[in-house]
C-alpha cells in the first residue's frame, strides 16, 4: 500500500497552493496559497519558533552525563538506526511515525530564532557561515515543533479544509520530521520563503549543492511526492550527520526512502 496522497488533481495546483510536508509556520489561520505543509500553522510569512518545554531543553550545564544522542560530536561512521526517536537517522514520514509519538528531544538549543538538536544546530551554524562567505544569506525559518503544536496545526487544517486536504498539507501529530529537532526550514526573509519560487533563490541553490557537506539533505525533492508523501520543498532540510549525508549524496538516490530501502512503488 502506497503513501496516502493522491496522484492527480492536487499537484497541478502546487504553484498556487503550496501544500507540503507540515512546514507551515505559527500564528495564523490556514492559508495554503502562502504556506508549506511542514510548519506549525499555515502562515508562511512569519518564521516559526517553537519554545521547548523545560524537560526538553537539557543543556551541558544540567547534563552531567550526556547521552550519545545528545552529544555534539558529529557522526563519523555509518550505522543507521531508523526507529529510535533520538537517532540521527530515524525515518519519519506518513508511514513511519515517531515512537513514542509524543517524543521530545532532550538536547535542544536555540539557533537563529528556532530550536534544533545540538549537533544539528552546530552544523547549521557552520553551513550558514560558509554560505555567507560566498555572499549567500540564509535564515532559519522553522526547526523543532512539539507534538502538542502539531496537534493544533493538524486539527486546524482538518477543521478548515477537511481531512483529505489536511493530509497533503500538514503532518499528523507524531509523523512530522520537525518533531525530531533535526529538520530545518531555510529562507532569506524574502517573498519566496516557503513558496515554490524559493527554488530559484541563491540560498536554495547553494544549500542544495552544499548541504550534504554539513550533514543535511534536501528532504522533499521535486516530483518525489509518491515516495516521500510530500510535495516539493526546496527549503526543507534534514540533518542525518555528515557521514550519512555524504553517503546519500554519493549514492545518487533521489530520496532518503530510496537510499535507506524504504521506497514504495506507485503500484504498492
Amino acid at each position: 500500500m502506497g503513501l496516502p496522497i493522491r496522484k492527480a488533481g492536487i499537484y497541478p495546483l502546487v504553484g498556487a497552493l503550496v501544500l507540503l510536508c507540515g512546514c507551515t509556520v505559527h500564528g495564523s489561520s490556514p492559508t495554503p496559497a502562502t504556506t508549506s505543509s511542514a510548519a506549525n500553522t499555515p502562515s508562511a510569512s512569519t518564521p516559526a519558533q517553537e519554545t521547548p518545554t523545560a524537560e526538553a531543553t537539557a543543556t551541558a550545564e544540567t547534563e552531567s552525563t550526556p547521552s550519545k544522542a545528545a552529544s555534539s560530536s558529529p557522526s563519523t561512521s555509518r550505522s543507521p538506526d531508523f526507529t529510535s526517536p533520538d537517532s540521527l537517522t530515524v525515518l519519519v514520514n506518513k508511514m513511519h511515525p515517531l515512537s513514542p509519538k509524543t517524543y521530545a528531544p532532550v538536547d535542544l538549543v536555540p539557533f537563529g530564532g528556532v530550536y534544533l538538536r545540538k549537533e544539528a544546530a552546530q552544523a547549521a551554524e557552520e553551513m550558514f557561515a560558509a554560505a555567507s562567505v560566498e555572499g549567500v544569506g540564509i535564515t532559519a525559518l522553522s526547526g523543532y515543533r512539539s507534538y502538542e503544536t502539531q496537534v493544533g496545526t493538524y486539527n486546524s487544517w482538518v477543521a478548515t479544509y477537511g481531512q483529505e486536504q489536511a493530509d497533503v498539507a500538514s503532518a499528523r501529530p507524531g509523523y512530522s520530521e520537525h518533531q525530531t529537532g533535526l529538520a530545518l526550514d531555510i529562507g532569506t526573509g524574502g517573498a519566496c520563503d516557503v513558496q515554490v519560487c524559493f527554488k530559484d533563490t541563491d540560498a536554495a541553490r547553494w544549500s542544495a549543492a552544499h548541504a550534504h557537506e554539513y550533514g543535511f539533505v534536501l528532504r522533499y525533492p521535486w516530483w518525489q511526492h509518491e515516495t516521500t508523501g510530500y510535495w516539493y520543498e526546496s527549503w526543507h532540510f534534514r540533518y542525518v550527520g555528515r557521514t550519512e549525508a555524504a553517503a546519500f549524496h554519493s549514492s545518487g538516490a533521489p530520496t532518503l526512502e530510496d537510499f535507506w530501502g524504504f521506497a514504495l512503488s506507485s503500484s504498492e
